[in-house]
Formats: C-alpha cells, sequence, structure tokens
C-alpha cells in the first residue's frame, strides 16, 4: 500500500480526531503488526474492523495491511446477524472492534466462530478480549510484509439488505491506483487539512479521505454530523471538505436563508455573490478553504451552481464500491455539464435510447477482482473484455459523463416516457420547506405516476406559523408546482394527492442518501 515513510512528515498532525502525529501512527502500525504477526495470522489471512472512525481505527487498518492480511471493514450498526453472516463467508480470523462492539461479537464466537480472536480499542470487561493498547507495550516493530499488487488488500461489502451485501474484492493496485489519480486530480500535498463526514468503512471514506491523504502527508479529519460539526470545522479549518450530497443540500439551502434574512446580506450577495462567498468561507471554514468535493450520490446541479456563483468551487466524483471507488470528477468551477474519467479510466454508453441515455460501463486499474465466493455475480456485472456493468444510467458528450440515475429506480409512464427519479429530486430539493424528499413510482387511476414522498422542514415551516400537515403540503405543493416548471410535462408531479408526507425523517445509509 502507499504509506509514506513518517520520517518525511514526522511531526505534522495527521488525525486532527485524535490528535496523533505520523510518527506516532507509524510507531503504533508497525507495533501492532507485530502483535498481530505474533498471534499466528499470516499473509491472506483476514481481519475485520467494525468501528466508528478513530485513531485505533486507522492503526488497526495499516496493520493489517502492513502484515499482509485482508481488511474487512464493516459499518457498527449492522444488526448482529449480518455481521455474523459476512464473518461467516468472508472467513474472518480476527476482529478488531470498539468496546460497545464487544459483547455482540463475543456472542458471535460462541455461537459459529469459536476461533475468532477479539481484539477491543477500548478496555475490555469480557475475558478472552485483547485489548489493543496492551498489545503495542514492550513489542519490537515489525519490518512490512511485501506484497504483490495484485495481491487482496481490502473486502468491502457493498451495502444490501441483511443477506444480501456482496464482498467487492479490492487490490493493492485497485486502491493505489485511485489513490494517486486522486491526489493529481485535486492537486494535494502536505499542507491540505482535508475534514471528511464520510465513515472510513465505506469506500468513499477508505480510499479518498483517510488513505488518499496519508500518502500525500496531508493532515485529515473526521466529523460525523451532529451539532458539533461546526466547532470542528472552527478547529480543523480545512482546505478540503469531502461529503455528501446531503451535507451540502442543507449546508447551501442554511446558507441561502441567512442571506434571505438581510436587507444587506441581499444586496451583497446580488451584486458580488463572489464577496458574499468569500465572506461565508473564512466564517465557516477559515481562510486557507480550497473548495468541497462531492460524492456518494449525484449532487443537484442547482446545488453545485449556487455555490460556484458564490465563488465557492465543488468538485463532484462519481463511483461505486466495486471500482475502489472514484470513476470521473468534474473541476471545482466547471459551467459544463457532467465529468471526465479519471486517468486510466475509460466509460462508454451501452444501448443508448433516443437521448442518448444507457447503462454506464467502465473499465480501468480501480476495477475490483469480482465478488468474493460469488461466480455468478461476478459474471453478471463484468463481462469478458473487463468492462464493468455499473447499473447507472448516463449519457455521453465527448468525454463528459452525465447521470440520469439508477437503472432500477426507472419510472416507465404509460406513455413509454423514462421519468429518472433523480432528475425531479434535484430539483425539488430545493424547497427550503422541504426536508428530504424521495420520488417514485406511484399510481393514479391504475397507471403509473409521479409521485413523491416528502419529510417537511417542520422547523422552517414552524418559524412561519404552520404547525400542521394540512397547510403544510398546501404551501409546499404550490412550490412544486412552480419548481415543475422547470421539467418537461412527463416529468411533473401532476396531482396533489401523489405527494405523501412522512411521519419521522427516512431511514439513510452512511452516505446519507435514503
Amino acid at each position: 500500500m502507499l504509506i509514506p515513510k513518517e520520517r518525511r512528515h514526522g511531526r505534522r498532525p495527521r488525525l486532527i480526531l485524535n490528535e496523533i502525529s505520523y510518527a506516532r501512527l507509524g510507531e503504533a502500525v508497525a507495533r501492532f503488526a507485530s502483535a498481530l504477526n505474533e498471534l499466528g495470522l499470516q499473509e491472506g489471512d483476514r481481519i475485520a474492523l467494525i468501528s466508528n472512525p478513530r485513531a485505533s481505527w486507522a492503526i488497526s487498518l495499516f496493520a493489517a495491511l502492513y502484515c499482509g492480511t485482508v481488511v474487512v471493514p464493516l459499518d457498527p450498526e449492522l444488526q448482529q446477524g449480518e455481521i455474523e453472516r459476512i464473518l461467516l463467508e468472508a472467513d474472518v480470523s480476527a476482529a478488531v472492534t470498539s468496546g460497545k462492539m464487544v459483547k455482540k461479537l463475543v456472542k458471535i464466537k460462541e455461537s459459529s466462530l469459536p476461533g475468532l480472536t477479539l481484539i477491543s480499542m477500548d478496555r475490555p470487561q469480557e475475558a478472552g478480549v485483547k485489548f489493543l493498547d496492551a498489545m503495542l507495550l514492550n513489542r519490537t516493530p515489525l519490518a512490512p510484509t511485501q506484497v504483490a499488487p495484485d495481491n487482496l488488500a481490502i473486502l468491502m461489502y457493498t451495502s444490501g439488505t441483511t443477506g444480501n451485501a456482496k464482498g467487492a474484492m479490492l487490490t493493492h493496485a485497485n486502491i493505489s491506483s485511485n489513490v494517486l489519480a486522486t491526489a493529481r486530480l485535486v492537486s494535494l500535498s502536505s499542507a491540505d487539512t482535508l475534514l471528511s463526514i464520510v465513515p472510513w468503512y465505506h469506500i468513499y471514506g477508505l480510499t479518498i479521505t483517510l488513505i488518499t491523504p496519508i500518502y500525500v502527508g496531508a493532515t485529515a479529519t473526521f466529523s460525523p454530523v451532529d451539532r458539533n460539526l461546526l466547532q470542528v470545522l472552527r478547529k480543523a479549518r480545512p482546505t478540503i471538505i469531502l461529503g455528501v450530497p446531503k451535507l451540502y443540500n442543507v449546508l447551501y439551502t442554511r446558507i441561502r436563508q441567512s442571506i434571505e434574512s438581510s436587507t444587506v446580506k441581499r444586496s451583497l450577495d446580488r451584486l458580488a455573490p463572489q464577496l458574499m462567498g468569500r465572506l461565508v468561507t473564512r466564517r465557516l471554514f477559515g481562510k486557507r478553504f480550497r473548495f468541497f468535493t462531492s460524492g456518494g450520490a449525484p449532487l443537484a446541479p442547482e446545488i453545485a451552481a449556487g455555490f460556484r456563483r458564490m465563488g465557492i468551487g465543488i468538485m463532484e466524483g462519481y463511483g461505486l464500491t466495486e471500482t475502489s471507488p472514484l470513476l470521473t470528477m468534474c473541476p471545482a468551477f466547471t459551467s459544463e455539464p457532467g465529468m471526465t474519467p479519471i486517468e486510466g479510466v475509460e466509460v462508454k454508453i451501452t444501448q443508448p435510447n433516443e437521448d442518448g441515455i444507457g447503462e454506464v460501463l467502465v473499465r480501468g486499474p480501480n476495477v475490483m477482482r469480482g465478488y468474493y465466493k460469488n461466480e455468478r455475480a461476478t459474471n453478471e456485472v463484468i463481462d469478458a473484455d473487463g468492462w464493468f456493468h455499473t447499473g447507472d444510467l448516463g449519457s455521453l458528450a465527448g468525454k463528459r459523463l452525465t447521470l440520469s440515475g439508477r437503472a432500477k429506480n426507472v419510472i416507465v409512464l404509460e406513455t413509454g416516457k423514462n421519468v429518472y427519479p433523480e432528475e425531479v429530486e434535484w430539483k425539488l430539493v430545493t424547497i427550503p420547506e422541504i426536508e428530504e424528499i424521495m420520488i417514485y413510482e406511484g399510481k393514479r387511476q391504475g397507471a403509473p405516476a409521479v409521485a413523491a414522498m416528502i419529510y417537511p422542514n417542520w422547523t422552517l415551516l414552524k418559524e412561519q406559523g404552520i404547525n400542521a400537515p394540512q397547510p403544510a403540503l398546501e404551501l409546499i405543493w404550490g412550490k412544486i408546482k412552480e419548481c415543475d416548471q422547470a421539467l418537461a410535462l412527463f416529468k411533473r408531479i401532476k396531482h396533489k394527492e401523489l405527494v405523501t408526507f412522512m411521519d419521522e425523517p427516512f431511514q439513510k445509509s452512511v452516505k446519507l442518501d435514503i
């Protein structure tokens, strides 16, 4: 793997989250690798990581790779049955976990994995569970194991319903090719400080927000999306913020609300939007801020254009777990639609319709080896010529890829017209009174129709004196009809009864998408 020598970056901070330097990280990695080696873990063995991001997570990841083992990162929010299924399927020999997960792992060990070695990042209360910090004491650091580029490095399970997740086999070459291309593409250097809200057990978080900064010697900070996010921003003073569309939708909406609440701000925004943008970024992120990056799901074009109008750059990327992940990206201040492939990646469209929209196929050094123990699923997505079938729909104009949405989400109307839900969501998500929205195929008089499920922004609505669902629906329906004018007639929500309010926010993935 591409890990910089600690002597190159020495005392530079690396994880502001835990204030650990490169020198401390390097020593801890080599010591923990020695401990894993002493436990009998050998090249090719599997080690699961089950925790939210923290310094011990990074130490465990690089120590496991350091001694040639394969890392299986897992979301700690998974149900016990799903964790057990994955540990069994992946042939996991050891698991490094947070203290709150230990009891769950002990039950799994007792029921189906008696040979599983358990290591806790926090001092354990349970017998037979090792303590990571204690394993680092009085230990001679291990020399790194030499691994081949095609050796398996990460077994990353895709998101899915229980029993449905598949293990994408990502090699050292897969991950390294993405790290190198990304670092060059964004001109990343050791002077940068990256702040990410994407957890490392997601491939976007792992490759782009953890490994890539380490490769160049930058400072990496992780923060969950919670009430402390602004406090973390002020402390980290990031040069680059790595997030997902949900974060930028909320951030842009709040910035616009702040501007609209002041006559002076409105005038400044109208006459000098870039000056307004500089004031906003300096107040929120500091003078060193460079740009946002967005990934994990499609970003609404109106949001990107709104930021760029204010002189705030946003680079949108597209990729999948199976592609390590990054495939395409756009410049921070582009005015052209779509994204171009990163270095080494080919993109083509198969079976395009009359609008040029078809399935997106990709090929490159970052495409996975296949799904673990699932040859049938592998053959369904990787053809004989090495093209990976993404399941996403898009079109190409020259080398610029414009995404339309997931093939499985397309709404086919009686007229034969195709509606891509994401395109409608991009328009309607800009309505401030809508907190969350999902467009789906509903029914009206027995025929397919464009419908919406909405969780209203009750905070904003109550500020306007609206406290009940019916008046809220009337207001939001009026704004939907206004936004509809920017959509083709067949893409519009035609009737108010096709709009349903949710009582609670939608259940969301780690990327904050529904």
